[in-house]
């Protein structure tokens, strides 16, 4: 019914050519009209129109005379001569900054362009059509070198541009030009293939027809490359032509049969194909959009988390440099505390006393807190000092008890210590007596009634200490946290204990330093708490150095 003869099919495909070429051209430069690398397609895009009509033409010419068709052959070479510099134009050109673009390029370039122009429309690129083999074939003749120059010669250039620009390229850049790459080895061989080796060494025009396919095959890539700019994924390329290929395969089938019957199966299972490759396509594009999506919130969370790195340095420098101003003149103010109290400006009331006493506490408080940040920022740039030896742990802690156990008593506690095992270890005696001190300073601290016990017991090869009390508790989510920075547990909000949150901090890095760890754990609210260290028993050969 709706049968093609072999020139019918050739319409067709011309057809379907011509309009790939033209949509794809009018899409890209209505993108970005005053983009350069968008006009340089545009008109390449035309060219390729051009080349598809003159191309039929050659192949059908009006009159059936030789002369006809050696006019219409010469006119597609014209075209032809204008398609090589405009895609190099276009290859130096994208993705959208100049590359090599000067005039001593430029002149040259343009002067091969016209040069083989001028060729093409006279007897240099084809003397006359002959008949070797009972089909017209274009003779040549000696400006045929001229025309190989700027047709052929600069598609091998444009393709060695690319691959300089491809080497040199990063991430959606270099996926562009790849695309580009694959879109002009494909057109080159395709071409080379049906047309100059078909014409050059079988001598028969049969498959020039197919020329305009790998123009397309061309348009397509550097379409994608320019307005796909953020689907350079291969699934996405790979999926759409797959696609395209079978609607048009479908499509074509049409077109191409005898039978009614024939015709309305082939024009569902056209819908059918149509309408399931929209979806593929959608299907596809979302999931590598999501995929995008990802990877820039990655690469967004990168570069916060890098801002937020060099904040945190300014941060513990400004803590550093802020911690050493302080300590100064604290220091100084205990000093004439300390010599008001011994009377060394005269003899003092006892309200007096009282007074220097509370400002001695109130000092005292500032100088811990100093201490904390100063050892905060040492920490955090490596310079906390580490001076490992032998010692007798049990001493170190029996000493801790006894400083503290006057301030136990004070506030109605009992505190005691059981130690037995293993009494001499390696490590900096004055970072774990720090440790020991901050663990039984806090109990008493979050303790109002009972006994608070000093353990220190072997475990697996190590030594554990532990500090148990009756005071506060706390829930799970203070449990994992307790040892953060700056973090003050939930057991304490809506309390008169004050805190810092940077005590149990620097315990854990001083822990860690020994290559021990430190954890907590309580029953819950009001039920006590536990905190313990361990520490090896071989700790790790770090003697007198900045860690």
């Amino acid at each position: 019914m709706f049968s093609f003869n072999g020139q019918g099919f050739e319409i067709l495909l011309n057809f379907i050519t011509f309009f790939a070429s033209s949509v794809l051209g009018t899409l890209t430069f209505v993108k970005d009209r005053k983009s350069w690398t968008n006009r340089l397609f545009g008109i390449l895009a035309l060219l390729i129109d051009t080349y598809i009509v003159v191309n039929y033409l050659s192949l059908h010419p009006p009159q059936a005379t030789p002369e006809s068709q050696l006019f219409w052959i010469r006119i597609v070479m014209f075209v032809c001569s204008f398609i090589g510099p405009t895609l190099l134009l276009l290859v130096i050109n994208f993705p959208g900054r100049l590359f090599l673009l000067k005039n001593k390029f430029l002149i040259p370039l343009l002067s091969l362009m016209c040069l083989s122009a001028g060729a093409s429309l006279s007897n240099l690129v084809f003397e006359s059509i002959g008949y070797p083999n009972g089909s017209p074939v274009p003779v040549p003749g000696a400006g045929i070198v001229i025309f190989a120059l700027d047709f052929v010669g600069l598609f091998l250039v444009s393709f060695g541009v690319l691959i300089y620009k491809y080497r040199k390229a990063v991430d959606q850049e270099k996926a562009k030009l790849l695309l580009f790459l694959l879109g002009v080895l494909f057109t080159f061989t395709f071409m080379g293939v049906f047309t100059v080796v078909a014409v050059v060494l079988f001598k028969t025009s049969s498959g020039v027809f197919f020329g305009p396919i790998s123009f397309v095959i061309l348009s397509s890539f550097v379409a994608f490359a320019i307005i796909k700019h953020g689907l350079f994924n291969i699934k996405v390329i790979a999926t759409k032509i797959l696609i395209v290929t079978l609607w048009i395969i479908f499509f074509s089938r049409i077109f191409l049969n005898e039978s009614t019957r024939q015709y309305s199966i082939d024009i569902v299972l056209f819908l059918v194909i149509f309408i399931f490759g929209i979806g593929l396509s959608r299907s596809v594009e979302r999931e590598v959009k999501q995929k995008e999506a990802a990877t820039s919130m990655a690469d967004s969370l990168e570069i916060a988390n890098l801002k937020l790195q060099e904040l945190d340095r300014q941060k513990t420098e400004f803590l550093s440099i802020a911690s050493h101003q302080l300590r100064t003149p604290l220091s100084i103010l205990k000093g004439y505390i300390e010599l008001i109290e011994d009377g060394g400006y005269g003899k003092i009331t006892k309200e007096t006393g009282q007074i220097l006493k509370n400002m001695d506490e109130s000092n005292e408080h500032l100088i811990k807190l100093v201490d904390e940040f100063l050892n905060i920022s040492r920490i955090e740039q490596g310079r906390a000092k580490y001076n490992f030896a032998d010692f007798d742990i049990i001493n170190t802690v029996k000493g801790v008890v006894v400083e503290l156990d006057k301030r136990a008593e004070d506030k109605g506690l009992k505190l005691k210590m059981a130690g037995k095992g293993v009494r001499h270890i390696v490590g900096d005696e004055e970072k774990i007596r720090h440790v020991v001190f901050n663990f039984v300073d806090n109990a008493i601290k979050y303790t109002e009634k009972g006994v608070i016990e000093v353990g220190v017991d072997n475990d697996k090869d190590g030594l554990k200490i532990t500090v148990s009390d009756h005071g506060f508790g706390f829930e799970k989510v203070d449990e994992v946290n307790f040892f953060q920075k700056f973090y003050r547990g939930q057991n304490v909000k809506n309390t008169n204990v004050t805190g810092t949150g940077l005590g149990l901090y620097v315990c854990r890095k001083f822990i860690e330093a020994h290559g021990g760890k430190v954890w907590a754990r309580s029953v819950g609210l009001g039920k006590g708490s536990e905190f313990c260290f361990w520490l090896p028993l071989k700790p790790i050969e770090v003697v007198n150095s900045a860690v």
